[in-house]
């Protein structure tokens, strides 16, 4: 066989060697950037949509890959459906209902089930919505479900485990100010959403607040087949999804939801700058303002945007001019959050040594006036939205994030050609779009400012920007 193979493949190469001589063989191009490539064709994968008879939503992908089923029940209430004065209830809730045991499997009893099972099971609660996340073999998707169906049903919330989480989040929060870029953050989203849930942090007193007795109250006005939410992906079919969801929720009956209203937001008056002392090397910087909100079609050329501005890496001019060009940080970023029912935050960030406060504080400021002022170059546009529109694909490479966004872009009402659009958006935004949402959301005086460490102020003063600057000792923070 090998006596054979040799000749074969010595007369291949020999007759590709004379196929080049003959001028056959297509011309390569001398440097990668002039090679050219065909469009590439995408489609958005189809999610099977349907709604059970006490009007659970189930969204489904199936995908036979792995021998695996991945489950995301959504409750359409979260933290901002709790008391205003329990700052931590959504903690405090989603880990005694993930721990907490149900009825019919004790606290113990239920982890050592999942263990035995090989299962992940997760619960978090977010402004908006509580989300319990399951991951189980295929050939134990019915146990799994039930045993989710009971924790969504028939949580136990067991008093220990309560007091677990409790005695876990205050440990946090007594470690609150030892990480300058939480103290930060923290001070942050407090000025920006001043007086309101979203700026809201917990204290040792609202924690201790939250009673056994109030999470099974919020379990009862809110957890119903009608508030529920069902992202399903994996190796089940769906003549073997709807019978199981038969058995586990097909008994549990509608019932009257509580709905809280959205409390009010009242942005800040003015900038602020505020500046916390600490004795560390190097300063922690964030600065931001209010944005938009999913409805705004200014979401668009505002990505475009934040992606020149500080969300582009290297490509970026944060990253540019801060760090590859002067050297005064090692990462600098800037992100433009776009709101589901409030205003998302648009910041920045870095960290630079104590003596450089001053002057990066001022080029990120400048930067952003840049782009205020001047048109995007050819350049820059063409980078941020050919990197926009082909990491788009990227965001669909993962099953059950595929279902599991598809059920959540439904839930928030975002419109109906929201992702078979959003590619031709982001192409369509020109320089002129950039420019002036640069206008419309990057003001600097109205920035709010916070600055974490030492500041060496000798060579010039934070005053100098114009905004009000308040001085916080480490005993006054919260």
């Amino acid at each position: 066989m090998k006596r054979t193979l040799l000749p074969m493949i010595l007369n291949g190469l020999v007759g590709l060697a004379l196929l080049g001589m003959s001028g056959c063989a297509p011309t390569l191009p001398q440097r990668p950037e002039q090679l050219r490539y065909p469009p590439v064709e995408f489609h958005i994968p189809a999610v099977d949509r349907f709604e059970l008879a006490n009007g659970v939503r189930v969204y489904l992908r199936e995908d036979s890959e792995l021998p695996l089923v991945q489950v995301t029940a959504m409750i359409g209430s979260g933290a901002l459906a709790a008391p205003r004065a329990l700052t931590g209830f959504d903690d405090l809730f989603a880990a005694t209902l993930r721990t907490g045991g149900t009825l019919a499997l004790p606290a113990a009893n239920l982890e050592e089930r999942l263990d035995q099972l090989a299962a992940n099971l997760s619960c978090s609660m977010g402004p908006y919505a509580t989300q319990l996340d399951l991951s189980v073999r295929r050939s134990d998707a019915e146990e799994g479900m039930t045993i989710l169906a009971d924790l969504l049903r028939r949580p136990a919330f067991d008093a220990a485990k309560l007091e677990l989480a409790r005695r876990h989040a205050q440990e946090g929060l007594r470690r609150n100010n030892d990480e300058p870029e939480a103290i930060a953050e923290r001070l942050l989203l407090a000025a920006l959403y001043p007086g309101h849930p979203l700026g809201d942090h917990p204290t040792q007193a609202s924690l201790a607040a939250v009673t056994r007795a109030q999470l099974q109250a919020y379990h009862q006005e809110h957890f119903a087949p009608n508030n529920l939410w069902l992202a399903v992906s994996g190796d089940i079919r769906k003549a073997e999804l709807l019978p199981l969801l038969a058995q586990v929720f097909g008994d549990w009956p509608r019932q009257a939801v509580a709905v809280a209203p959205l409390p009010t937001l009242m942005p800040a008056a003015e900038g602020l700058l505020q500046v916390v002392a600490k004795e560390v090397p190097q300063s922690t910087i964030m600065l931001g303002d209010l944005g938009l909100t999913k409805d705004n079609p200014d979401q668009y050329p505002a990505r475009v945007m934040n992606f020149i501005l500080g969300g582009g890496g290297f490509n970026s001019r944060l990253m540019r001019e801060i760090r590859s060009d002067r050297g005064l940080a090692y990462s600098v970023w800037s992100q433009f959050q776009v709101g589901r029912r409030f205003p998302g935050p648009v910041m920045a960030g870095t960290e630079t040594k104590n003596a450089s406060v001053v002057e990066v504080l001022g080029l990120m400021r400048n930067i952003m006036n840049g782009l205020r002022d001047q048109p995007v170059s050819a350049e820059e546009l063409h980078v941020a939205r050919e990197s926009l529109v082909n990491s788009f694909v990227f965001s669909f490479t993962d099953p059950h994030a595929v279902v599991a966004q598809r059920m959540q872009l439904d839930f928030y009402a975002y419109p109906a050609d929201y992702l078979a659009r959003y590619q031709e958006r982001i192409a369509a935004v020109d320089a002129a779009a950039v420019q002036r949402v640069a206008r419309d959301y990057l003001r600097p005086e109205r920035q709010q400012v916070v600055v974490v460490g030492a500041p060496d102020e000798a060579a010039g003063t934070l005053d100098a920007f114009g905004l009000t600057v308040r001085r916080v000792s480490a005993a006054e923070l919260p």
